[in-house]
């Protein structure tokens, strides 16, 4: 099809293609009840006059903690204006003025000047106004890590929680969304004596859940008959081997443009091989660029070092060599890449407890360098 075509032809496979863009959510949430229960139980106190219950939301990539955070928000918002519930994506907004004009503009439904105002005067008139209309707040930190990335955690959350110190009565609250539970280490101790959060786990889908799920994202995205259950089937397969249901759902709109670009009404397996290909770049760029300094260091050790060298010991001392870190450090940057799936650990055997430990990419090198950037 010309160009022209492709972006004005009228015909589409998709009932809804926004089923398919990450920030949906859906109407029907499956297999969340539980935590959504637990969410509600630590709004509620805030609902009744009391202060809400500080929570860590937990759980690995896509099982489901921002859209459930979201959906409880949103039921909130309809049913009380006695708490203002803020949603906050720290890899967007990462500076102490950037989360508080998100806050402000929930509260008074516009954002504060960029230039020319202090700090200081927002989030005065943010809990001024709680005080005097005796609001509550709860505020939910997506990828909170990222605070500590940039060394702004302990500011954001000594502010919001000791804000009943200078404001007598002020009610407020946070939601910590994270993957790793170690943060709650990092924080100063005079937070953590006001944190004391409550834990709501997140486990993976299982197999079964997963599958249930993107059938309903096809259900309700695609018109009926325009992707087989065997091709549905292998869309499975790969989600589930990968262990992230956001990989089926962008698989699905991918192979659905892709079936369109080609004017077709039905997927194929040609579509479908050609959408994995695609996905597969887009996806292993995306999780290389979010990682933090020390991540993205010793996984360029990791990808430079011959195949044979790639045994932690070694690449402790390579890492050592550039950037001084203690083993605890080192093996929890390890961790953290297997738990990205860019690596594999498997234990050899060997050493002088037997648990000598080789790493292992999951991508070829070729297709590393290209996401990095080398010629």
């Amino acid at each position: 099809m010309a160009i022209d075509n492709i972006l004005m032809h009228d015909e589409s496979i998709f009932r809804n293609i926004r089923v398919f863009n990450p920030d949906y959510v859906p109407e029907e949430f499956l297999f969340r009840e539980t935590q959504m229960d637990a969410l509600a139980l630590c709004l509620r106190p805030a609902l009744k006059g009391g202060k809400p219950v500080n929570t860590v939301v937990v759980g690995s990539c896509a099982t489901g903690k921002t859209t459930s955070i979201k959906k409880i928000f949103e039921k909130v918002g309809e049913y009380s204006e006695s708490i203002v519930c803020v949603y906050v994506n720290c890899q967007l907004h990462t500076t102490r003025f950037n989360i508080f004009s998100q806050i402000y503009q929930k509260v008074f439904g516009t954002y504060p000047a960029e230039t020319g105002i202090p700090f200081s005067r927002i989030y005065n008139k943010i809990m001024k106004y709680l005080h005097d209309t005796d609001t509550a707040l709860v505020v939910a930190l997506d990828d909170v890590n990222y605070l500590f990335h940039n060394k702004n955690a302990n500011k954001v959350f000594y502010d919001i929680l000791r804000a009943h110190e200078e404001f007598e009565g002020v009610r407020t609250g946070l939601f910590a969304i994270i993957s790793d539970i170690e943060f709650r280490y990092l924080l100063d101790k005079n937070v953590n004596s006001v944190f004391i959060p409550r834990e709501i786990i997140f486990n993976p889908y299982t197999r079964d859940e997963m599958k249930s799920i993107l059938r309903d994202r096809v259900k309700v995205g695609f018109y009926p008959d325009v992707i087989s259950d065997e091709l549905l089937n292998e869309i499975i397969d790969k989600t589930v081997s990968i262990g992230d249901l956001r990989v089926g759902i962008d698989l699905l709109g991918l192979v659905g443009n892709i079936a369109e670009a080609n004017a077709s009404k039905v997927i194929t397996e040609e579509h479908l091989e050609s959408a994995i290909h695609n996905a597969n770049s887009i996806s292993l760029k995306s999780t290389i660029s979010n990682l933090s300094g020390n991540e993205r260091v010793l996984f360029n050790i990791i990808v430079e070092a011959n195949r044979d060298d790639r045994v932690a010991g070694n690449l402790y001392e390579q890492l050592n060599r550039i950037k001084p870190l203690s083993y605890a450090s080192f093996d929890r940057l390890l961790n953290k890449l297997e738990f990205l799936r860019l690596v594999d650990i498997t234990f050899t055997g060997k050493g002088m407890m037997g648990n000598s430990r080789v790493i292992v990419l999951r991508f070829d090198v070729e297709e590393i360098e290209k996401c990095i950037g080398v010629p």
